[in-house]
């Protein structure tokens, strides 16, 4: 039998061993947190803190913390960069876009997700076409790298070319300061209160941003005034 100490040790050595080869591909839980470029995931009592590329996050500004959500990840680390990074997508094919898209000399995992602003769709069919240009509007991404992009995926991007075109999400309204604002509408000023709901989803529909029972006020009295 093992001395208690060298069991220790061999069983601290495994348990390393495994948790290092442990590749997360899929993550499924709740939504606890959301920042500009990042989320964080409750998944089996665990927060898992995953990075989204712009077209992804865009998806999620209609996310409200407690909701259910789920993401393809793409899991890195190397001996570079020790510290486990993990990249959410909404679709495998999307994961599957961006390890071609890293496979380009000079585009790293990070720097990749800074620079996919726009959907995986339109960066195909820029690369297929050969459109430098719209591949210069990717965050980071200059004349040269564009050009180096084309030469190294152009040819292998039909598939991604087809991915469905993602509708825009809607912002809804927050009821916590929409239905202040629809009071003072309603009762303070006199409107109909049919009325002063379309009011407030035209006022949200031209500006998903707002946060607060101020700017949706300001956004109304705009609206109305571009009426008048």
């Amino acid at each position: 039998m093992l001395p208690h100490e060298e069991f220790i040790r061999l069983f601290t050595t495994a348990a390393i061993y495994i948790n290092e080869n442990d590749m997360i591909g899929y993550i499924e839980g709740k939504l606890l947190k959301k920042d500009d470029n990042r989320i964080l995931i409750l998944a089996n009592q665990i927060g898992y803190e995953v990075l989204l590329p712009a077209f992804v996050m865009e998806t999620f500004k209609a996310k409200r913390v407690g909701d259910e959500v789920s993401l393809y990840i793409y899991h890195q680390q190397t001996e570079r960069q020790p510290k486990p990074v993990l990249i959410g997508f909404n679709l495998e094919v999307e994961k599957e876009f961006f390890q071609y898209f890293i496979s380009v000399e000079a585009i790293g995992a990070l720097k990749a997700v800074k620079a996919l602003t726009i959907s995986v769709r339109e960066i195909a069919r820029a690369i297929e076409s050969k459109d430098i240009n719209k591949l210069k509007r990717l965050k980071g991404i200059g004349d040269r790298t564009a050009r180096k992009i084309i030469a190294s995926l152009e040819g292998k991007m039909d598939k991604f070319a087809l991915i469905r075109k993602a509708e825009k999400v809607e912002e809804p309204v927050t009821e916590d300061f929409s239905e202040q604002v629809l009071d003072l509408l309603v009762v303070q000023l006199g409107n109909r209160i049919t009325d002063a709901k379309k009011m407030i989803a035209e006022a949200m529909k031209r500006n998903s941003a707002i946060g607060t029972p101020e700017e949706l006020f300001e956004e109304i009295y705009r609206g109305e005034q571009a009426l008048s």
